[in-house]
Parts: structure tokens; C-alpha cells; sequence
């Protein structure tokens, strides 16, 4: 189906779910952008890149970018009552649900324009949604990507790991189960510096597809105990038959830091540059070019 069409069946599946005239899917140069009252919901695709060869592109990680819209031609009372229900406050848990939804639309109707259409997509979850709904996870959104014609399989649930949930891992890993029966990928995000046991507790009764940690949280003071830690980890993610990732790798050292770790996969903006010599060379010698940092 046509983006446009994509857009117009998914504004009148928002009317219809909420009774509401409203239309928060906007087109624009090929764009897909969401309205969430007055803020305005972008996505930015960051490749995700095999670590010894970061020209192969495994999958894009989808993130959100947000601005404000002016949104005078709606009466004050209309937009309080667009996601959220008037007897709550706007940070309801129904209006994170529904703001969840609203923005995984607008990455999932963006992703079509990429290509190759074949890579995965990593969404990424609010804990808080998974938590909010009590059954059926992913059912809802199987329903948005099956219209996008494509599969669950090629969509990666990431869920960030907090230490404020962690009296709550059970109920997420459930919640998590239930989007791997209905043919998810799941990913596990650490960005905070948790205790090495529950880290890797997670990740054994998980069994994840992949699992990823910043290099923003790294603590680069004594790089020989980081790398001993990174190790560890990978290994046990590669002992559930799991891929490692590192993200936000900017510079050539935490590059090295990722090969010298085993990740599989890599992330972030020090393989622009790497991409951009690629392309170069190749239309130079009409030979692929083999990326070998180190």
C-alpha cells in the first residue's frame, strides 16, 4: 500500500479508536511525522553495523526526536481530551500507552522508506506500557505492521533496563514473552551500571536475540577491568545464542574496545566515516572495500 494510503487508513484508525476527528499522522516530503497534542513526533534511523565489517547494515535502531506545533485551529478542550482520559493527568498511564503507540507508528510508517526493507527495526518500549497492559502484548502493534505489509519478525521490542524497575523484572519479562510469541525479536538495553549478577541473570532467563550497552556508561578509568566486564557479558549473550551490541561508539578506541570485547554488532557515529570511505573507494577501484579498524 502506498505511504500516502498508509497515512489516511491510520488517521481513520485513530478517529475511530477515539472518537475524534483528529488526524495526528501528517506526510509531508515522504515523511511521516505524528501529532501528540502540541508535541510533534520525528524518528531518526541509526544503522545498526556488523562489528568486523561495519559496511553490512543488519537493521536500523529507531529513534525518537520531538518539537513543538502550534495547533491553534484546535479548541483547548479538544486536544486535552485527544489521548488521554479527562479524569487523568497527562502523564496518565493510559496517555503513555497511547504516546508508546503513536510514535512506534510513526517509526514503523518511516522504516518503509528505507532501504533495504528486509533489515530489522529495534523499537524501543516504554517499561511503563509493558507494565500497562496486562495481556496480549504486541498485539496491537502486530496489527499496524502487518497493514505496512511486513512481518513481526523483522521488528526487534528493545526494553531499556532501569534499576527503578527492577522489583518489576518479572512482570516485564513476561510481558517481553508475550511479544516473542507472536514472532518478536527482544532486546535487552542496559544504559545504567548495573551489578554484573543482574545483568547477566537477566539475560540467562530471558535468552534475548540481542543485547546492548552503551559506551556512554563506560567507565574508560581502567580499560583492562572494562574489557574483562564487556567480556564476560558477551560471552554469556553468545551462550543464549544471543548478539551483543555496542552503541554509541563515536571513536576509534571504543571501536577497538568492541572488537577486542567479541560484540557482534556496533552502533553509533564513528562508521559514518567509515561508510562515506567506502562508497569513495568503491567508486574509485569498483571493489568493495573490507573495513579493517582496529
Amino acid at each position: 500500500m502506498p505511504l500516502h494510503d498508509l497515512v489516511e487508513y491510520f488517521n481513520g484508525r485513530f478517529g475511530r479508536e477515539h472518537r475524534s476527528s483528529y488526524r495526528p499522522f501528517i506526510l509531508k516530503d515522504k515523511k511521516v511525522r505524528g501529532l501528540f497534542g502540541p508535541i510533534l513526533i520525528d524518528s531518526r534511523f541509526s544503522p545498526i553495523r556488523h562489528t568486523v565489517k561495519p559496511t553490512n547494515i543488519i537493521g536500523h535502531a529507531a529513534q525518537i526526536e520531538v518539537s513543538t506545533h502550534a495547533t491553534q485551529y484546535l479548541c483547548e478542550n479538544e486536544i486535552e481530551n485527544l489521548l488521554a482520559n479527562n479524569e487523568k493527568q497527562p502523564t496518565s498511564l493510559e496517555s503513555i500507552i497511547n504516546f508508546d503507540r503513536l510514535s512506534r507508528t510513526v517509526h514503523m510508517l518511516n522504516f518503509l522508506t528505507l532501504l533495504p526493507s528486509h533489515s530489522s527495526l529495534f523499537l524501543e518500549v516504554d517499561p511503563r506500557h509493558i507494565l500497562g497492559i496486562k495481556h496480549d502484548h504486541g498485539v496491537y502493534f502486530g496489527e499496524v505492521i502487518a497493514q505496512c505489509g511486513l512481518n513481526t519478525q523483522y521488528v526487534v521490542i528493545v526494553l531499556s533496563v532501569h534499576s527503578q524497575y527492577a522489583r518489576y523484572y518479572r512482570e516485564l519479562l513476561a510481558g517481553l514473552d508475550n511479544y516473542r510469541q507472536l514472532g518478536y525479536q527482544i532486546a535487552l538495553k542496559f544504559d545504567y551500571r548495573a551489578k554484573d549478577e543482574t545483568v547477566l541473570d537477566l539475560i540467562t532467563k530471558l535468552s534475548p536475540n540481542y543485547v546492548s550497552v552503551s559506551a556512554n556508561y563506560l567507565d574508560h578509568g581502567n580499560d583492562s577491568v572494562v574489557l574483562d566486564n564487556l567480556d564476560e557479558l558477551t560471552t554469556v549473550v553468545a551462550s543464549v545464542n544471543g548478539q551483543s551490541i555496542l552503541q554509541k561508539v563515536d571513536q576509534k578506541k571504543t571501536h577497538s574496545l568492541a572488537r577486542s570485547a567479541n560484540f557482534d554488532l556496533v552502533e553509533g557515529s564513528y562508521y559514518r566515516a567509515i561508510a562515506f570511505d567506502y562508497l569513495g573507494k568503491l567508486e574509485t577501484t569498483g571493489h568493495p572495500l573490507e573495513a579493517n579498524q582496529s
